[in-house]
């Protein structure tokens, strides 16, 4: 596992304050060591300094996760969610190798106050107290614009991208998209699974695409410097915001349709259309999503197929990885948030084994280092690694985080 020289000193969440007696305290999941270090990819020693290299050298970027610590009993996150105060894998994401993520958030399990997720005060209460928890370290950087990435990188920082799955919390109030990026949110989805006002979700009978007021807030996005996601939209209102949008927009977490035949895929038409307006594909990681027939149990083996097919599909230019992982049980997450994350709707019911956790993939502190082995193993260039790393999401972003 990487463990390079950063500005990382020990710091956890909230720990100016008093657990216990300032809020209430849970038993996390561990951020290193919670399942065995994957061991299906075999390097010599030159291949492994060279797989450290690439991550030392290279701006990385993980497109999609959601960097936090979940309970140790993932049965205890809905009282977890409820305080507010989503701890951040400071150690963790100290050990992963990453320049920067997109940090999700708690997306459709954010039910502070509510039972359902998606509520404007709920996004607020989620955005805000993870920022307090930010500003009282110096490792973990709030990113903005591109510099605040290279600053980064320079420093042996990490930057952390705010970012939501869809634009449900905005209900028809085009301004809050505003609001939103003035708390710093700099890349949003249309809709998660379900339908609003923007478009539809994957989960839909039928797909209405883009509503009126969708293309309003694509413009206002396009006019903000907030990157646009489609990765949970149906297919239909996938294609109208990449035909809408000005600036080349993101597929941030998902794979092909073509690999694994269920609606969390993305048809290729649909993958071909973000790539020939500039924009980039992030491969998908989260449990039972990125399957293929020749790995139908899921692994980085699995998510593999996917990039092979898509580079082939776009070209190399248009690929990277957003592999949507957490520190902690993801799967008990998907069992236990089931209704809110549509899993029935979006995974559909194509038989395969079910797997405890995906191999190679399971945590944001080991996705990079085995992406990289895998990249290395299979003979792709330091230039190609280069850009699925990081070099084309940085391309996008140059364009629309203007």
């Amino acid at each position: 596992m990487l463990d390079p020289a950063t500005r990382y000193d020990g710091y956890t969440s909230y720990s100016y304050l008093e657990a216990g007696t300032d809020y209430r305290e849970f038993k996390l999941a561990p951020e290193l060591g919670r399942v065995p270090a994957y061991q299906g990819i075999s390097l010599t020693d030159g291949q492994r300094d060279r797989v450290r290299r690439l991550l030392t050298d290279n701006v990385v970027i993980s497109l999609h996760d959601h960097p936090s610590v979940f309970p140790e009993e993932i049965d205890q996150t809905v009282d977890y969610n409820r305080t507010a105060r989503h701890h951040t894998g400071y150690a963790g994401l100290a050990r992963s190798g990453m320049t920067a993520v997109f940090d999700n958030m708690m997306d459709g399990t954010c039910c502070v106050t509510s039972q359902m997720g998606w509520k404007w005060t709920d996004v607020i209460a989620d955005l805000g107290m993870r920022l307090s928890d930010l500003a009282h370290q110096d490792y973990l950087i709030r990113v903005e614009k591109l510099a605040d990435i290279r600053y980064a990188h320079e420093t042996g920082r990490m930057g952390l991208v705010l970012a939501t799955e869809a634009a449900t919390m905005i209900e028809n109030e085009l301004d809050r998209i505003d609001m939103l990026y003035g708390f710093g949110v700099r890349q949003m989805g249309i809709a998660y699974s379900e339908a609003n006002t923007l478009g539809s979700g994957l989960k839909e009978r039928g797909d209405g695409g883009l509503t009126y007021f969708g293309e309003k807030a694509v413009r206002r996005m396009n006019k903000l410097g907030i990157a646009i996601d489609v990765s949970h939209s149906g297919d239909r209102t996938s294609a109208d915001v990449i035909a809408a949008s000005t600036k080349p927009i993101f597929i941030t977490h998902a794979g092909s349709r073509t690999v694994w035949p269920t609606n969390r895929m993305k048809p290729d038409e649909v993958i071909r259309a973000c790539a020939e307006r500039g924009g980039v594909l992030g491969l998908e990681a989260a449990p039972h999503t990125t399957l293929s027939p020749a790995h139908p149990e899921h692994s980085i083996e699995s998510v593999m197929d996917h990039f092979v097919h898509c580079v082939e599909l776009v070209g190399i230019d248009h690929v990277a990885f957003g592999p949507d992982t957490l520190f902690g049980d993801h799967v008990g997450l998907h069992d236990t948030f089931a209704a809110h994350l549509s899993i029935a709707e979006a995974h559909g019911h194509v038989e395969h084994p079910r797997v405890s956790y995906v191999d190679g993939l399971e945590n944001p502190a080991e996705c990079y280092w085995n992406i990289v082995s895998w990249l290395v193993s299979h003979d792709y260039s330091d230039d190609e690694i280069g850009k699925v790393l990081g070099g084309n999401i940085m391309r996008v972003l140059e364009e629309v985080w203007h």
